[in-house]
């Protein structure tokens, strides 16, 4: 699977398992990797992921073949994913918040190889360890179908082959968070995954970086610092399950520099007893995807830490990348930034030409770390294609936004998420941006229900904050006196809470479901 994308000029060694090899040669005692008391030094990571891929090829693994995880962050998991890729097997990280069913789909549309589970998880391995499946490992358990992982490891031939990895090697595939539909199965290569971890934002990054993972290493949103700071020699630091206090503990004492959280994550920060109590002088840098961050969180992120704040937009697949550095562009918290160095982001109308400054259209994207495609579905990889006037190729997003006169793109909704009422196109980011400013609204999600005399109108869908009063009619009128006429909600909603992915992106194909159904 191949398209016609932007390259990056690769040499030998450049894939992420040798950079990883060279730090260990060059600083073998520097710390790589940390889990609560636990550390390891690049040269013991060096000689664990060696292990590794010694352990797979005296298995009968060989280039190309698919190796899955299913498992919660841990040391043992970065052994894997790159012991599999110093072996020249394509990563396949399972999502551990999805169903039996998903995940047995999944092994099987990925044709792995193998199968690494965690004990937490054993049932479930069992469960989904089809007959492709010939290789199963438990990274704490020991059964008829799964062998120890350590005893694995020991298990290796010496010295282990050597392999030549490409730029067009498939490094993984990610399983998209499915807020849209099907899972789908998104192939990067190696030559991809380098323009992420040696582009623009290798800048933010040095080897005395600490950068604390608080998100699971299945979702692409955590490789966005992990391979960042892996490749510059700087040190990981695992947090496991995710709290406010956690994180701030760990930040204060290893020191971390560096973080990537979801909205979700920064709000319950922001919220917690602690936050204004902790030592937070050591960090640097602070990044946000995956979702929109609300332009207040992001004043307070920077008010309140010493960190420079980036938000980035992109895709799992690729193409467009836009980054806000948040300190130095105060003015412009409503948007998703500037395209970032290397990326071609444009703004189309239905016929793919370039629509005007200020006027809306859809996002698309062209740059070196787009994905080789979706894992045999390749109709679905040519709908997301679009060739502009000189023929180059770019990926569509899906996502309608607009650029202002200084080239800062602003995000307003998915293009299948407009709401359409009266002929009039109503954007759910502009009715949610009014609504989150009223003091009593914690969260809220607008989408678009069946109306007889609208053909479809926008309903909010609120989390008021804890010990709010409002009612769902006031915060009715203080958003319809706040916005164009065409644009009313007609009806608020109150909610205990709304429906997240693992991280924090709100389900509205979910919540849209139980309003359209009868229709």
């Amino acid at each position: 699977m191949s398209l016609d994308t932007p390259r990056i000029l690769w040499q030998p060694g450049d894939d992420i398992a040798s950079i990883l090899h060279r730090h260990a040669s060059e600083t073998p005692s520097r710390v790589a990797l940390a889990r609560g008391d636990r550390s390891l030094t690049w040269a013991e990571l060096d000689a664990r992921v060696d292990r590794v891929a010694s352990a797979l090829f005296a298995a009968g693994s060989r280039p190309g073949d698919k190796v899955a995880l299913l498992g919660n962050n841990s040391i043992e998991y970065v052994e894997i994913v790159f012991g599999a890729l110093r072996a020249g097997a394509c990563v396949v990280p399972l999502p551990t918040m999805a169903s039996t069913e998903a995940l047995a789909r999944m092994v099987v549309d990925s044709g792995s190889w193998a199968l690494f589970v965690a004990e937490a998880y054993r049932d479930v391995g069992d469960a989904i360890a089809g007959p492709r499946v010939e290789l199963g490992v438990g990274l704490d358990f020991e059964t008829s179908r799964f062998r120890e992982y350590e005893a694995f490891g020991a298990s290796g031939s010496a010295p282990r082959p050597p392999v030549r990895i490409g730029p067009d090697d498939a490094f993984d595939v990610i399983y998209s968070s499915g807020t849209t539909g099907v899972p789908k199965g998104i192939v990067h290569a190696h030559g991809a995954r380098k323009a992420s971890y040696a582009g623009s934002r290798a800048s933010y990054f040095s080897a005395d970086t600490v950068n604390v993972i608080a998100t699971p290493f299945y979702s692409n949103t955590t490789s966005v610092t992990w391979l960042l700071a892996t490749a510059q020699g700087g040190t990981n630091v695992i947090l496991g399950k995710f709290s406010a206090e956690a994180f701030l503990e760990e930040v204060e004492r290893r020191r971390g520099t560096h973080a990537m959280l979801v909205p979700v994550q920064y709000e319950r920060l922001l919220a917690s007893e602690r936050f204004g109590h902790t030592d937070l002088s050591s960090l640097r840098y602070l990044f946000s995807t995956s979702a929109p961050l609300r332009p207040e969180t992001k004043a307070r992120i920077v008010a309140e830490t010493p960190a420079e704040l980036v938000e980035i937009y992109g895709l799992t697949e690729g193409g467009p990348v836009t980054a806000l550095e948040v300190r130095k562009h105060p003015d412009k918290l409503a948007s998703v930034g500037l395209p970032s160095a290397g990326c071609d982001v444009r703004v189309v109308d239905d016929e793919g030409k370039d629509t005007p400054r200020g006027q809306v259209g859809e996002v698309i994207g062209r740059s070196a770390n787009m994905m080789a495609g979706y894992l045999n579905r390749p109709a679905d990889t040519r709908e997301m294609l679009l060739r502009d006037a000189d023929g180059a190729l770019f990926f569509r997003t899906g996502d309608l936004g607009r650029m202002d006169d200084d080239g800062f793109l602003y995000l307003l909704d998915r293009k299948k998420d407009v709401i359409i009422s009266g002929g009039f196109n109503v954007y759910a980011v502009d009715l949610e941006m009014v609504l989150a400013d009223h003091p009593a609204v914690a969260e809220v999600a607008v989408v678009g229900v069946p109306s007889e005399r609208w053909g479809e109108t926008p309903l909010a869908l609120v989390v008021l904050r804890p010990g709010s009063a409002a009612t769902a009619e006031e915060l009715r009128e203080y958003c319809n006196a706040r916005v164009g006429k065409a644009q009313r909600v007609s009806v608020v909603e109150l909610r205990d809470a709304l429906p997240k992915n693992a991280l924090g992106k709100v389900l509205k194909r979910q919540l849209k479901e139980a309003y359209w159904e009868k229709k």
